[in-house]
């Protein structure tokens, strides 16, 4: 059940504040954002707030936010159609309703002759009894109703398409950056809380710990590792992390006098099917923001950077699907990082939230970074895809995507039961 909870709590944060990035920039920008989602799925609650609808969804495996004009929303109403319109005091449409008439007697029947939900906003029509041509302004935060169903329209000014590039560009550029910025964050507030290491003494803190099984006691000094001398926490570490599961010779001094010990180091998996050794130590450590920070900059770029390892891996014929995980295998991760902790899984968070955001910079069609490779192409073109085109190639990648994630799946659940 930690587990669980864990799981949930974590990717709903991340896809919260990944998806928050988006919302905040495109308000800013002026654009409409239809609906912000967490999760997918059947709706479990929701509520309005400024012309946006929040919604919590079933299965905790994603979110988006919906932006007009990204994809077309409102419903049709062409010249020919009888439609209900709901008018203000000043004769202004405050409502278009499309179906189900009859449920809204305050609503005049009309049949359209001219519309125009976008730029001029207008509907025309003939009036009955003296045959002239009657126009009527629309409120650009009117709604059309249909099916009882009510959506604002979404003129022109307010839609993805109208703002400047580098607007457009902001507003989907900021879910990963939100994930960067959570990502460090949370390193920089694990280091505040755990201080920066300043040499190799130790301090035994973790119970049943290998360290403790190997006779090690605070205020011990490491001084090499399986014959390898170490001068500072950095360097005993990096070895330790070489040796996951193995028994390794730890030379020590104690009150100034050398001593050697045997330690059969835990590990500790950080990707899957990559394991790094673990002792179960603490170094003397201090306070200092200036530190941490930069603690918390060389964890963030190697936390950063470790996925173009394996990626690189595709060139030189040594990727595998195992070096890959999909919610079934991060679910696993997670249950390890709670055996091991709070810290860990907070860890473990950060290192999500940042591959997250590296991931969906890739330029891959359905992936923010596909969006932003289409607006590049408008920016250096000088005019945009045509809708169709991108349409076709974003429904292309999203189902290679989706292919991907259940292949991956397939093989996560394999490896759990192999």
């Amino acid at each position: 059940m930690n587990t669980l909870l864990a799981f949930i709590a974590i990717f709903s944060v991340l896809v919260f504040v990944h998806e928050w990035g988006h919302l905040y920039f495109a308000k800013k920008a002026g654009i409409l954002c239809y609906e912000f989602a967490i999760g997918m799925g059947p709706k479990l609650f929701a509520f309005e707030r400024n012309d946006t609808i929040y919604t919590i969804r079933l299965l905790p495996i994603g979110g988006y936010v919906r932006m007009a004009g990204e994809e077309p929303e409102q419903p049709t109403i062409r010249p020919g159609y009888e439609i209900g319109l709901v008018l203000d005091e000043k004769d202004t449409v405050k409502e278009l309703i499309v179906n189900n008439k009859s449920k809204h007697p305050e609503a005049q029947v009309v049949q359209v002759e001219r519309i125009d939900l976008v730029h001029d906003l207008f509907v025309e029509t003939i009036d009955e009894d003296t045959g002239e041509l009657v126009r009527y302004p629309i409120d650009e935060k009117a709604f059309i109703v249909q099916d009882e169903v009510a959506q604002i329209i979404a003129p022109w000014k307010r839609q993805f398409g109208s703002k400047p590039l580098p607007k457009r560009a902001m507003a989907i550029f900021a879910g990963p950056l939100m994930n960067f910025i959570l990502g460090f964050v949370i390193l920089l507030g694990l280091s505040l809380y755990q201080g920066v290491p300043l040499s190799s003494e130790i301090v035994i803190n973790v119970k049943n710990s290998p360290a403790e099984a190997a006779g090690l006691q605070d205020g011990d000094v490491i001084t090499a590792v399986n014959g390898v001398e170490v001068d500072s926490w950095k360097e005993m570490t990096s070895e330790v992390k070489k040796y996951p599961g193995e028994e390794v010779s730890i030379d020590y001094e104690r009150n100034g006098e050398a001593l050697q010990t045997n330690a059969t180091l835990s590990q500790v998996e950080v990707m899957p099917d990559e394991y790094e050794g673990f002792l179960g130590v603490s170094g003397v450590t201090e306070f200092s923001f200036l530190g941490s920070f930069q603690q918390a900059g060389n964890q963030f770029i190697t936390m950063a950077t470790s996925i173009f390892d394996t990626l690189g891996l595709i060139f030189t014929g040594q990727f595998s699907l195992d070096y890959i995980s999909g919610p079934v295998g991060i679910y696993d991760i997670t249950d390890q990082a709670v055996s091991l902790g709070m810290l860990t899984v907070i860890n473990f968070a950060a290192l999500l939230s940042i591959n997250l955001g590296v991931i969906n910079l890739m330029p891959i069609p359905a992936l923010d970074g596909g969006r932003l490779m289409f607006l590049a192409y408008e920016g250096i073109r000088g005019k945009p895809v045509s809708p169709e085109k991108e349409g076709a190639i974003q429904f292309i990648g999203f189902a290679l995507v989706m292919l991907l994630m259940i292949v991956v799946t397939w093989n996560d659940i394999s490896k759990l039961f192999s």
